[in-house]
């Protein structure tokens, strides 16, 4: 699972770290992150990085989004409509594959007795269209508030998604 957003320094290292949590140990999966304009090598946002445990986004360092990352993630998650435009309209292929956060939530919220795989194909036949509220705000250089605001919003956009894309059908 790729997470992007614009410089891979607050939303989607922030998702990364937070679905990792909610992954808690769970195997076959990995999560990563990038960004579209990203900055290399940086940590993550201090006002961001306030808004997760401590010491979580320590070792963090953010990267640009390539196609190599494109082409390894099943499932490419970005902040924002405009970041799901740019990986769509640079790699192609990942149009199926390619989500707003908010998009998926509301997808998965639909489909309430399908998990996993089985999920996600009938999530993908039946596309929401992207919205303005499934965008996650950009925090950066806001304030500590507009940081908390993200936070919230996408940590309830995660808990809609990440279980039950773990979850196999019992």
């Amino acid at each position: 699972m790729l997470f992007v957003c614009t410089a891979n320094i607050c939303r989607s290292p922030w998702l990364e770290l937070t679905a990792r949590q909610l992954a808690d140990g769970h195997t076959g999966v990995e999560f990563a992150s990038a960004g579209t304009h990203g900055f290399v090598d940086h940590p993550m946002d201090e006002v961001m990085a306030a808004t997760l445990p401590p010491g979580a986004a320590d070792s963090f360092r953010s990267r640009r989004l390539d196609r190599t990352m494109v082409e390894e993630a099943d499932l490419v998650l970005t902040a924002a409509a405009e970041h799901a435009a740019y990986v769509v309209q640079e790699f192609p292929a990942a149009f199926r594959r390619t989500w707003t956060v908010g998009q998926l939530a509301e997808a998965v919220e639909r489909h309430p007795g399908l998990h996993g795989r089985e999920l996600l194909e009938a999530v993908g036949r039946r596309r929401p269209a992207a919205r303005r509220e499934h965008d996650v705000r950009d925090p950066y250089r806001r304030g500590a508030e507009a940081a908390r605001t993200a936070a919230g919003t996408m940590s309830t956009m995660l808990s809609v998604i990440v279980p039950r894309l773990l979850e196999e059908r019992e």
